[in-house]
């Protein structure tokens, strides 16, 4: 079992370039981000799981994960979770809370090898 966490500014994450966008977050993250009137929030809440994922995959030895490789979804309970989009040696499954306030987002991840 590994943990990774992540904060981050939310302005950082305001008025952020199509190129640095689609880097680092997937079509689906930035079709569900951008649906909200403040997406920043959003984003930068993505941008903390995408960080703790992978500081928990490297606690297991496992590296080489682009952040846009990492998505986060909402599960069939509506609770935010984690996709891996690229085949993985191992299996990993995933916890994740996030949440984020006017100024601040950050997430905390779980990572355990099944």
């Amino acid at each position: 079992m590994a943990i990774g966490v992540d904060i981050e500014d939310i302005y950082r994450f305001k008025d952020k370039s199509e190129d640095f966008l689609k880097r680092v977050f997937t079509p689906s993250e930035l079709i569900y981000c951008n649906k909200y009137s403040n997406p920043e929030s959003h984003l930068a809440a993505r941008f903390c799981a995408k960080e703790a994922v992978v500081k928990a995959l490297t606690a297991l030895d496992i590296e080489g994960i682009s952040y846009n490789q990492i998505e986060v979804f909402h599960n069939e309970k509506h609770c935010p979770s984690i996709r891996i989009l690229k085949i993985l040696d191992k299996n990993i499954k995933f916890q994740l809370s996030l949440s984020h306030d006017r100024s601040k987002a950050i997430a905390f991840v779980i990572a355990e090898e099944q």
